[in-house]
């Protein structure tokens, strides 16, 4: 088990590293629901989404509950590694994540307890480990954000690897050091096989994209006209539109969803697990169901504009169903090789 953590920490040591350059086991128990213990209303989460997008909604489940929470935030891969590196003795009971590969990263270090089926029932199967381990909260889709005065809706790509072209050279805005950009070079591994993802790395760097340190500045930089189209998370629209007093809809810049399956139209969710040590508290259970409620749900979908994993709760308005969402034949938990897509990246030299 030390060998492994050693072994993720590192990777995700990485991961963090690639970040700063840039500025930015199943078990056998019956989960947390089946036994949990009395509360000391306090709950500590490890965060790895920002302040801004979630501590209104973790002071309205203290509000509400009564449970207070001490909360700590970093970008995911260096929570992540925060906790492998922890190990037993992390004081944290829950890790907020914004992707399934840093989750299942924690997961393969054997730190999380596995969550009872009436929390993980909640949320559709391709949305959860399969082990129990973590379970989603929201989903997100990769997009191709555009400016239509720079790129007619006629001529936008079939499919992310057409991005590699001539006609793209120099258009096309890349955060590689996000978590997002990670999963999405991960699910190209995993759907095409790890060569035809370090092909599709090298052809990017070579076609001069215009590397940013977010999905944020990319959205921004395609609404201004200083990008033509962007590799980002199909919120970041509705995100900016709120920073500029907008509403979707009245952005210039437009979301292109790759049709047919695309690897570029991967869904991924940001998520929670349970530490072990707190797989039987009581608080530490009662904020993971309040995520997966109707009201927090909610707040999600009408706040970051994100998709509600949880029947009941409003989709995004400017965005296709997320049942609508034609999404390639990748299993979220094999998104856990942060290890290797950080070496591709790496390699391919879109980070120096």
């Amino acid at each position: 088990m030390l060998a492994l953590r050693t072994t993720l920490a590192r990777a995700l040591v990485a991961a963090v590293g690639l970040s700063a350059l840039t500025a930015c086991g199943a078990q056998s128990d019956p989960g947390p629901a089946a036994s949990a213990t009395a509360s000391d209303k306090k709950i500590t989460v490890y965060s790895g989404r920002s302040e801004e997008l979630v501590k209104p909604l973790l002071d309205r489940f203290t509000q509400e509950s009564g449970i207070a929470v001490e909360a700590r935030y970093a970008a995911t891969a260096a929570m992540a590694t925060q906790l492998v590196e922890e190990g037993d003795r992390s004081p944290a009971d829950v890790f907020l994540a914004q992707d399934a590969g840093a989750l299942g990263a924690v997961a393969k270090a054997g730190l999380f307890a596995p969550l009872g089926a009436d929390v993980t029932g909640k949320v559709p199967a391709a949305y959860r480990a399969k082990s129990g381990e973590w379970v989603g909260v929201t989903a997100r889709s990769r997009v191709l954000i555009y400016n239509p005065d720079l790129v007619a809706a006629d001529k936008l790509p079939a499919s992310i690897f057409d991005l590699t072209g001539a006609d793209w050279k120099g258009k096309v805005g890349v955060a590689p050091t996000n978590a997002s950009f990670q999963a999405n070079i991960t699910a190209i591994a995993v759907q095409h096989g790890e060569a035809r993802a370090k092909e599709f790395l090298t052809g990017l760097k070579a076609n001069d994209p215009q590397i940013r340190e977010g999905n944020g500045p990319i959205v921004e930089e395609v609404e201004s006209g200083k990008i033509a189209v962007g590799l980002v998370n199909h919120y970041y629209l509705g995100e900016i539109a709120k920073e500029l007093g907008k509403t979707p809809d009245q952005m210039k810049a437009k979301l292109h969803f790759f049709p047919g399956g695309d690897s570029g139209a991967l869904v991924n969710v940001a998520g929670v697990g349970v530490l072990k040590k707190a797989a039987a508290d009581a608080d530490t259970l009662a904020f993971v169901n309040y995520l997966l409620g109707v009201p927090a749900q909610t707040y999600f979908a009408e706040e970051t504009f994100e998709y509600p994993v949880v029947a009941g709760a409003p989709a995004p308005a400017y965005a296709p169903a997320l049942s609508e969402l034609k999404v390639p034949a990748v299993d979220l938990n094999d998104l856990d090789r942060l290890d290797t897509t950080i070496a591709m990246i790496q390699e391919s030299g879109l980070v120096p």
